[in-house]
């Protein structure tokens, strides 16, 4: 959600500023924008694409060294020209590029008004650029500690980045509850909302943490504290990840080819973690908190979106391995509804980027009431991965498209593990069951591969849903939360309205609404409630609906019932979301690229949601 990006160096800037603005167009945005220095400020800005800023600045750009850039995510203000960043200030000094919401925006925008400041935009970014102006010209200070007394009466969430054409040496950059990453070249500083602008460029990054800024200048950077500048030792860290895994590699788009790595990632997820010979569990978060979880009465586990519905299978699984109460909140709603949190409960906490604003103010609020917060996410040096007691991380490798999959099926994975040390540590899970299940596991990748194989069927069966303006998704047991997801993604890149309910749920109301236009989507895997589930099919079919059923090899019944069948591999129960959701995926996909949709960017969402 929003995406920054900076460059202070050697280099010509405005190359590295837009491939950095394109590789942060996974996290969603309706306009973008640079400004450079080259003896005075020039400022390009646009609603649309970043392809579109390019094409504005197309043989007007002169050489500069230093510059700032930023795709927007609409918060204050209309997606349009006017709105987009970078945000100048009255006088026309500085400039600056900001992600996160100023809650306190319009007491500034009076105070300033009372000032004579004049404003151009709807955005609260532009108020925040003219509040660090007054401080600088009111204080006479530098710029460094002009932002940092302004951010001083700041509510809210931010990451922003701030240049100067009188101080021309130096970029400030500071962060309050968005992410913000320090790159560290050879004579070269790069800034972004995570490592991907200039991945290529350098392997050396800072992470900020909240309540930092950073002072960056020709010879260096300096951190310090924003509430009581003091200085900060910075730890280096060296990025892992390289170009190749934020390339298309050959696909059409970012979200087939994370559909197709979900093999790959899945086994990344339990390399080194799963032994079945031994029927242990080695995981060093958990270890970490061995005796915690020795105690634990209850598990809350807290989410937004996808990775609320991969909690929810995990609630599933770690009961029935576990025996111990599982509870799945929103995080959106856990933060505001004064929930009963004791000190001997572990909250779960899940989110691929680790930096989703809501998740992240739930593990502070449980943190504060005594609870021990472990966090599965999959961005290393992300807030949430700090801010969290112990956790892991899921492997599945940087996840571009929007819409999430193979982090969706890596964070079941972890969770499946946690439930399979969980059942071990109180003797709840036999050591025979300890191994069947996780035999299976490792063969979860192979069944994986070959169901990647009816991508071409699979793509035929979309045809029958790119028409619909309405799908109903239905599963019981493990696969409800499945059926969940199924919809969440046709929804979210087709733009097909689509619910997903348990299957029994159906007759409570859902069915008054199937008729011949309302294609079903049916995950019946042979296993627990599966002739229940027939009878499901049987309703929809008495009233004339489409049905396209995910169901086991072999099941006669449920193909002679349906319009379309996909059929995946025998597996145990409580390992079929992991096969299950893998056609639904498929589905949505094919659905969205039929209807011409913008897979890898939908309108309207982002990738890391960093605002409330």
């Amino acid at each position: 959600m929003c995406g920054i990006v900076g460059y202070m160096g050697k280099k010509d800037a405005f190359p590295v500023l837009i491939n950095g603005l394109k590789r942060l167009e996974y996290r969603g945005y309706d306009s973008s924008g640079i400004a450079l220095y080259n003896g005075d400020l020039e400022i390009y800005k646009c609603k649309g694409k970043v392809q579109e800023l390019e094409n504005l600045t197309g043989g007007k750009i002169k050489s500069a060294k230093l510059g700032i850039g930023h795709t927007r995510w609409a918060t204050h203000g209309e997606p349009n020209d006017v709105n987009a960043h970078p945000h100048i200030s009255n006088n026309g000094d500085l400039v600056i590029v900001h992600n996160g919401i100023i809650e306190n925006c319009d007491s500034l925008k009076q105070f300033l008004l009372d000032r004579n400041y004049t404003f151009k935009s709807d955005t609260d970014t532009e108020i925040l650029i003219n509040f660090i102006e007054y401080v600088q010209k009111e204080e006479k200070v530098t710029l460094d500690q002009a932002v940092r007394l302004a951010l001083r009466e700041v509510v809210g969430a931010y990451a922003i980045a701030v240049i100067s054409k009188k101080e021309p040496d130096f970029m400030v950059s500071a962060r309050l509850g968005s992410p913000l990453v320090l790159g560290l070249g050879s004579g070269e500083f790069f800034i972004g909302s995570d490592a991907t602008p200039f991945i290529d460029l350098t392997k050396k990054v800072i992470y900020l943490e909240d309540g930092e800024m950073a002072i960056i200048s020709t010879t260096g950077v300096s951190i310090r504290t924003i509430e009581s500048d003091q200085p900060v030792d910075a730890v280096i860290h060296r990025l892992k990840m390289d170009l190749d895994s934020i390339e298309k590699g050959g696909y059409d788009h970012f979200m087939l080819k994370e559909i197709f790595e979900q093999p790959t990632s899945i086994l990344n997820t339990i390399r080194g973690r799963l032994f079945e010979n031994n029927a242990q569990i080695r995981m060093a978060g958990l270890d970490a908190i061995s005796d915690k979880l020795e105690k634990a009465n209850r598990i809350l586990i807290i989410g937004c979106g996808t990775s609320w519905h991969a909690g929810l299978v995990g609630e599933y699984i770690i009961e029935d391995l576990s025996r111990i109460p599982v509870e799945v909140e929103y995080a959106s709603e856990f933060r505001y509804r004064n929930p009963i949190i004791k000190s001997d409960d572990i909250v779960i906490a899940i989110s691929q980027s680790g930096e989703t604003a809501d998740t992240l103010a739930a593990i502070k609020m449980a943190k504060a009431a005594g609870a021990c917060v472990f966090g599965i996410c999959n961005v290393v040096g992300s807030s949430i991965a700090r801010e969290s007691s112990a956790g892991a991380f899921t492997h599945a490798g940087p996840e571009i498209g929007v819409a999430s999959t193979k982090a969706f099926t890596a964070q079941v994975t972890v969770l499946t593990m946690i439930a399979l040390y969980l059942g071990r540590s109180n003797d709840n899970l036999s050591k025979s069951r300890f191994k069947e299940i996780a035999k299976e596991i490792k063969l979860i990748p192979k069944k994986i591969e070959s169901m990647l194989e009816l991508d071409d069927k699979v793509q035929s069966i979309a045809k029958l849903l790119n028409k619909s303006n309405n799908a109903l998704f239905l599963g019981r047991g493990f696969n409800f939360p499945v059926a969940l997801e199924g919809a969440l993604k046709l929804k979210e890149i087709s733009y097909i309205h689509a619910e997903g309910y348990p299957a029994a749920e159906m007759k409570h109301g859902p069915i008054a609404l199937i008729d011949d236009n309302m294609p079903v989507i049916i995950v019946a895997p042979r296993g627990g409630m599966y002739e229940k589930i027939v009878s499901n099919i049987q309703e929809v079919k008495a009233r004339k609906g489409a049905v396209i059923s995910v169901t086991s090899y072999g099941e006669s019944e449920v193909k002679a019932l349906s319009d379309a069948v996909i059929e995946i591999p025998e597996t145990l129960d409580c390992l079929t979301p992991l096969l299950t959701t893998i056609p639904l995926q498929l589905l949505s996909y094919h659905v969205a690229v039929q209807r011409e949709c913008n897979v890898d960017q939908p309108r309207n969402l982002a990738k890391s949601v960093t605002v409330e």
